[in-house]
């Protein structure tokens, strides 16, 4: 299941008792946000509280499998065994489960429980506890060791992460000094592990090695290797007008595998200003879940870099490219890197977007 996140600012605080139902108004007077659930036994709480947004439940059981994915975060004021009871049947993947906080009702500890990394719940564990003066428990192994954590680097730094459950190896090698490789030719993460990564390995003993790739190209690696996707790629498209979803999905899905490009790094998608009700473009920029961006005829023709000059296009358009001009603009003067390709009804061009490092210039991978 997607997270839904209907209420993406705000923490679900679950109480059972009186002093529980305390400590829930006190956190949640302190932290802009909270919604409170008490259990409906609590009515004198529920009263009291009715100015802070409380929500009474009959059962916990029922309330949480309810309300679990509508919050990005959830704070249990309980014993870890009812929290852990509660939202085992309800959890999935850590790229996208709620962070989950467990407290006991005095406030003495606060922990986090799940989601510590991806989904903030180291981090929003630090906060309360220092809120309301608590013992933060926080158990990840990177944490405790002071450690990068990988999974929450990438996080920072906007890269999507391909292959979640290669995490672990790279988790690993870093607690246990093993040593991993990189293949990072933007530059994105190289500074944050280099100081605590033993890198480099030769071609003919990277299986032995966990390793982080970063880049936009597809290859087959070891499930060692985490794949974490940058944001680098603009997919610019032409296409006759009423043209279908399915067609313009199927022409751009073939150039990214014709180019061994990942669909997981396209920044957006980029066409002429005329093509802004074409449902079919609309679709896919929201089946994608990508911006769709335009540019007038007047851009687009300034573009003094484009492969493919159109004649039919300039006739009946006014400009000699459309995908490829304006996969360039949307990349920000982008470099070209499949050149137009077309079928009777869809073009389609992919432009990668320049990185600010000198150092930053695709390389071949090294793994």
């Amino acid at each position: 299941m997607a997270f839904a996140n209907k209420h993406p600012a705000k923490t679900a605080i679950w109480a059972l008792t009186p002093d529980g139902a305390g400590l829930a108004l006190k956190i949640a007077d302190l932290l802009p946000g909270g919604v409170l659930f008490f259990s409906e036994r609590l009515a004198d709480a529920c009263l009291t509280g009715a100015d802070a947004n409380v929500i009474c439940f009959a059962r916990l059981k029922d309330a949480v499998a309810e309300n679990f994915w509508d919050y990005p975060a959830h704070i249990f004021i309980m014993s870890t065994g009812i929290a852990v009871r509660m939202i085992a049947p309800l959890i999935e993947h850590k790229t996208h489960d709620p962070a989950v906080l467990a407290a006991d009702e005095k406030g003495l500890h606060i922990i986090s429980l799940l989601s510590g990394h991806l989904g903030g719940a180291n981090a929003l564990t630090l906060k309360v506890a220092k809120l309301i003066r608590a013992d933060p428990v926080l158990t990840t192994a990177t944490d405790i060791q002071g450690v990068p954590a990988i999974d929450l680097l990438a996080q920072e730094k906007n890269l999507i992460i391909e292959n979640p459950d290669a995490i672990k190896y790279v988790s690993m090698a870093l607690l246990t000094d093993e040593p991993i490789t990189i293949h990072d030719p933007y530059r994105m993460l190289h500074y944050d592990l280099k100081s605590v990564a033993n890198v480099e390995h030769p071609i003919p003993n990277i299986k032995q090695f966990s390793g982080v790739f970063v880049d936009d190209i597809c290859q087959n690696l070891s499930e060692k290797i985490l794949i974490l996707r940058p944001a680098s790629l603009v997919a610019g498209i032409g296409c006759n007008r009423n043209t279908s979803l399915d067609e313009i999905r199927m022409q751009l899905s073939d150039v990214l595998e014709r180019f061994k490009l990942s669909q997981m790094s396209l920044k957006c998608l980029a066409s002429i200003d005329v093509k802004a009700d074409e449902k079919g473009l609309l679709a896919l920029a929201e089946e994608l879940n990508r911006p769709l961006v335009f540019f007038n005829r007047e851009e687009l023709n300034a573009v003094k870099t484009i492969e493919n000059p159109s004649a039919v296009v300039e006739k009946y358009v006014g400009v000699k490219s459309v995908c490829e001009a304006a996969a360039i603009l949307g990349a920000n003067q982008g470099q070209l890197i499949a050149p137009k390709q077309k079928t009777p009804n869809v073009t389609v061009a992919i432009a990668r977007i320049p990185f600010i490092s000198s150092e930053s210039a695709p390389a071949a991978a090294n793994i």
